[in-house]
């Protein structure tokens, strides 16, 4: 899916939290979301503070996680963002089974993934405004 037919998506004007470690990948993905019309939250890299920024259950249309946070499973995020009902897409290094059987249902890519099949995940991912 090209960047300008996503533009045209369900993407366009939504807010999307970016979860990411990788300074180089969160700022080439957040670019890439806000090219296409995203309000992106973040990018944060740890654990703590991409629960610090859910604390106050900001309004949020979904997620794009990398499970492997500096060496820690961010499995507390994505329980948090399931509890809030926010749709996720994992972004992983680790193989699919090794994830919890709670993530079974979510979207998942594997590093190395470029922008574009992010960008078709969570357009498929995201319901129609």
């Amino acid at each position: 899916m090209s960047e300008s037919h996503v533009r045209e998506s369900a993407l366009q004007g939504r807010r999307v939290l970016v979860v990411e470690d990788d300074y180089f990948w969160a700022d080439e993905l957040s670019a890439g979301l806000r090219r296409v019309g995203v309000a992106v939250l973040g990018p944060t890299g740890t654990i703590t503070s991409a629960l610090d920024l859910l604390a106050p259950e900001p309004d949020l249309d979904a997620a794009v996680i990398d499970m492997n946070l500096r060496g820690e499973r961010a499995d507390p995020v994505a329980d948090r963002l399931l509890e809030l009902g926010v749709p996720v897409l994992l972004v992983t290094g680790y193989e699919t089974a090794t994830l919890s059987p709670a993530y079974a249902a979510l979207p998942c890519l594997e590093k190395p993934v470029g922008l574009g099949p992010v960008l078709a995940a969570l357009g498929r991912l995201l319901p129609p405004v």
